[in-house]
C-alpha cells in the first residue's frame, strides 16, 4: 500500500518541493481512503489529528456562525490538500469538513507526521514551506466569505469578493 500512496504523492504538485526520500518518509503515515458524499470529516473544534491529500471528488469547509448554522467557506477539489490545523498545538479543527461527493483521497496520521518534523527539522521544514501557503489561502477565502455573509446586500460587490471555490 506504502507504493501506491508513495506515487499518489509524486503525481501531485502540492508535495513536489519534498524530496523522494521526504515523500517516501510521509508515505509511510498515509493510507488510502474513500469518503461517501454527505460524510463528515470532522468537526470545527475536534482534534485535529489527520489531514488528507484529496485525489478526486470534492470536499466543503464549514464554520459555524451564530444564527446561521453551519456555512461553507471554500470547497476544496483534487489536488489540494485537507487540514493544517494538526500543525499547531492545541490541535483542534478551525473549521469542520464534509464530503460533497464521494471522494478518494490519502489520509495522513498527523501524530506520526509531527513526530517525522520533530526528529528531521529538514523534513518538518518541507512540510511547514508546503502548507504555510493552505493556512493563507484558507484564511483568505474565510475573510471573503465572513464579509459576504455580513455585508448589508446593496453593499455586497461580488465581483470585489470573488466566488468560493466551487
Amino acid at each position: 500500500m506504502t507504493g501506491t500512496v508513495t506515487a499518489s504523492l509524486s503525481a501531485q504538485p502540492f508535495f513536489a518541493a519534498l524530496a523522494d526520500s521526504q515523500r517516501e518518509a510521509l508515505a509511510g503515515d498515509g493510507t488510502a481512503v474513500m469518503v461517501a458524499a454527505g460524510e463528515r470529516l470532522f468537526d470545527e473544534g475536534g482534534v485535529a489529528d489527520m489531514f488528507w491529500l484529496i485525489e478526486l471528488g470534492r470536499i466543503a469547509l464549514d464554520m459555524r456562525v451564530p444564527g446561521r448554522g453551519d456555512q461553507i467557506v471554500e470547497t476544496l477539489g483534487p489536488g489540494t490538500v485537507l487540514g493544517w490545523s494538526w500543525l499547531h498545538p492545541p490541535y483542534r479543527w478551525q473549521f469542520g469538513a464534509v464530503a460533497r461527493l464521494a471522494t478518494s483521497a490519502v489520509a495522513f496520521d498527523a501524530p506520526s507526521v509531527r513526530r517525522r518534523c520533530d526528529a528531521d527539522p529538514a523534513f518538518g521544514y518541507a512540510m511547514l514551506r508546503a502548507f504555510t501557503p493552505v493556512i493563507t489561502e484558507r484564511l483568505q477565502a474565510t475573510r471573503l466569505r465572513l464579509l459576504d455573509l455580513y455585508a448589508a446586500p446593496h453593499q455586497l460587490s461580488h465581483a470585489d469578493i470573488g466566488p468560493v471555490n466551487p
